[in-house]
């Protein structure tokens, strides 16, 4: 049974966390609208989702009907149009302010006056995000964790104008589709990304300062704190430019100790990005 206040989910964005999202909502039982630029990308989109249930089928996680049906419930379009109906959108864009207030100035035009709009930005502010649009109130942001499917996680976070009504929706929606809440202020990288990528960099700087071996980094973490992965594992899943962005958010607003590690950045630069790219800390097939 999903919430009264909303039946249809938007989401905007059909990458990894996009359409992460689509599918645990669909999951759940919402009708869900799936939203990129081009059809190539929501395509991919799909292909994501199918190959995720599919996995989640054999582990036993989901019946192969639950499964279909959920696959059922997701419409793809390329016009934002499409989410006029929707009762919930969640943005999951690139990390690009600008690119989200654009989002999000269009989704205000074309939602309706109740609808709630959520980011899951991991780093930037949902204040500056909200006032793109003329219902401030009602935005908040929804910062999923990665995979969206398997990680029990969603911070929920605060905006300025966030009203309690909203936060109090964002709760409750992310309990229905089997989540776990916390809930933070708008301030620069909310908790888990303030705490998180220092974790990382310094993980990166010991490894490049010769404190032990990659692989002796990582297990030291995992056996010694009881963590599942170690922090240059977790980069290279992550995403090594998505750590180097965030880093660098944070950087800005707080200051030298959040300083990217140096060997992040040449790696970004060399292209090597972690496990989408087959190369980061770790070689993958």
């Amino acid at each position: 049974m999903h919430l009264e206040a909303v039946d249809t989910v938007g989401v905007v964005g059909a990458g990894t966390m996009g359409n992460g999202i689509a599918q645990v909502s669909a999951t759940a039982g919402y009708d869900v609208v799936m939203r990129d630029v081009s059809e190539d990308l929501v395509s991919a989109g799909f292909e994501d989702i199918g190959a995720s249930l599919d996995n989640l089928v054999a582990r036993g996680t989901v019946s192969a009907s639950e499964a279909e049906a959920a696959q059922e419930r997701i419409a793809g379009t390329t016009a934002m149009a499409d989410l006029a109906d929707a009762d919930l959108v969640v943005e999951a864009v690139t990390e690009d302010m600008d690119i989200k207030r654009s989002v999000f100035e269009e989704l205000d035009e074309v939602c309706g006056p109740e609808a709630v709009l959520a980011s899951n930005t991991s780093t930037l502010s949902i204040t500056t995000i909200a006032s793109a649009t003329d219902r401030p109130a009602q935005v908040l942001g929804l910062h999923f964790m990665n995979p969206v499917p398997v990680m029990k996680g969603v911070e929920i976070v605060v905006g300025e104008k966030t009203n309690q009504s909203t936060v109090r929706l964002g709760h409750e929606f992310a309990r229905d589709i089997g989540k776990e809440t916390w809930e933070a202020d708008d301030k620069p990288g909310f908790v888990v990304n303030r705490v998180l990528m220092p974790w990382i960099n310094e993980g990166v700087r010991a490894y490049d300062e010769g404190v032990a071996d990659k692989a002796d980094i990582d297990r030291g973490l995992t056996l010694g704190t009881n963590v599942p992965m170690g922090p240059l594992e977790l980069a290279d899943h992550i995403g090594l430019d998505v750590v180097l962005d965030a880093s660098e958010t944070l950087y800005e607003e707080l200051g030298e100790r959040y300083k990217p590690a140096y060997l992040l950045k040449r790696k970004v630069a060399a292209g090597d990005l972690g496990k989408k790219s087959g190369k980061g800390f770790y070689e993958y097939n």
